[in-house]
């Protein structure tokens, strides 16, 4: 797989971490980890070529707009049956218009967010390998980003919480996510700014799930549970950095 942790926008002082933790996880799993940290090393290894040698791409607090070799081809790399995975700054990634169809893929975009602080996540699927570890709630201090451009009828939510992170407003706003994009399989997790959260045991098992089911390797539901209409988060604008 390939870690993208290059950044154009706030750059989190955690991504070394990420970086560990992932290549651990990789030597457990028996998955191959290579990086893309700079420019150079992102557009050689995105190009159609260069994804050819790739199962799955993870966007580790990536930021901004990136230099992918080859936009369609990345998207297009992902409808043909390989995995993407977005931590935290994923959805802070070609915001704002700068490529839409990438927000579309990842299913939603940053808003907001304010401090720091502990909230109290419901678990929406209790048997997925990214939370069946975490019971029916989690309790977390983090950076908790309101997500926008989100459409509750398009992906199958795993984690969710109860009030607005920014405005304090009561209402459904979710934290953790994945979908189908074609034939490929999309997980994005909110969580993740800390360092201290990303190294903890239960986002290890978190994380190492979604890269699991997003790789075909474990079993979890995709099919978006809200039934009704279009459930559609509009963006806000942001409030804090």
């Amino acid at each position: 797989m390939l870690v993208v942790t290059v950044t154009k926008g706030y750059r989190h002082q955690s991504i070394a971490v990420a970086e560990r933790v992932i290549e651990e996880l990789g030597q457990r799993n028996g998955w191959l980890v290579d990086f893309a940290r700079t420019d150079e090393e992102l557009r050689a290894k995105t190009t159609k070529r260069g994804l050819e040698s790739y199962d799955a791409v993870i966007f580790a607090n990536t930021s901004g707009v990136l230099p992918l070799a080859d936009r369609e081809a990345f998207l297009q790399w992902i409808r043909a049956g390989h995995a993407f995975i977005g931590i935290h700054a994923a959805s802070d990634t070609f915001r704002q218009g700068t490529f839409p169809a990438y927000i579309e893929m990842l299913g939603g975009e940053f808003d907001a967010h304010d401090a720091p602080m502990s909230v109290t996540l419901r678990v929406e699927d209790r048997s997925h390998p990214a939370t069946r570890h975490l019971g029916t709630q989690l309790t977390v201090f983090d950076e908790i980003y309101r997500i926008c451009n989100f459409d509750r009828s398009k992906v199958h939510v795993l984690l969710a919480l109860d009030i607005d992170p920014v405005s304090k407003v009561p209402g459904y706003f979710p934290l953790a996510w994945n979908r189908l994009y074609g034939k490929g399989r999309v997980f994005y997790t909110a969580l993740g700014h800390h360092a201290e959260v990303i190294e903890a045991d239960w986002f290890r098992q978190h994380l190492q799930g979604g890269i699991r089911w997003a790789l075909g390797q474990e079993r979890g539901a995709s099919a978006p549970q809200w039934r009704g209409a279009s459930a559609l988060i509009e963006c806000r604008g942001m409030r804090a950095q």
